[in-house]
């Protein structure tokens, strides 16, 4: 049985022109992970939904995430026991930085590890929500592989990424491992 694709987007949800929502639409085995309130994200309250949607998934899930929800898959990882095949966290936000959006609750406090778990970072060098040398700080911390696109804004719709093929291909090749 192919593992599940399981998109974990950000704050305010990814819009109908961002890549996750075009992977959620050419894939059938993604599917999105849903919050009761995308404008004002919990950490604890997200990270309990995505506790049930991995617990729900019939074999271990690749999870992608965007933004904020990057550090609900690291927050989460450093708590659950269950298994998953990976992770690709793109365009992880410094919830300590000047752009950290007001409304999140309870994302300043990361964990130091995410203990053994597959992650890939994928970051921009021009991100708004982020540093190179922070994004370089997170994938150390967390023993995780690194891409650098180079200046592509936050990765999301306003990058022109359209479906993002690259990005896919990054999940695809999560999946065959």
């Amino acid at each position: 049985m192919q593992p599940s694709v399981l998109l974990v987007p950000g704050i305010g949800n990814s819009g109908p022109k961002h890549w996750q929502s075009h992977w959620e639409a050419m894939h059938s085995h993604a599917t999105r992970v849903q919050q009761s309130d995308w404008d004002n994200p919990d950490c604890d309250t997200w990270v309990a939904q995505l506790e049930i949607a991995v617990r729900a998934a019939p074999v271990p899930p690749v999870l992608v995430a965007h933004s904020l929800g990057c550090l609900v898959v690291c927050s989460w990882a450093s708590k659950s026991s269950l298994p998953i095949k990976a992770a690709l966290l793109v365009a992880v936000p410094d919830p300590l930085g000047p752009s950290f959006p007001k409304a999140a609750n309870g994302f300043k406090n990361l964990p130091a590890q995410v203990g053994q778990r597959r992650l890939v970072m994928v970051s921009s060098n021009d991100d708004p929500f982020s540093t190179p040398f922070y994004t370089q700080q997170r994938a150390m911390a967390w023993n995780a592989e690194h891409v650098a696109l180079g200046a592509k804004g936050h990765i999301n719709a306003a990058s022109g990424l359209g479906d993002w093929p690259d990005g896919w291909q990054l999940v695809e090749k999560l999946l065959s491992e």
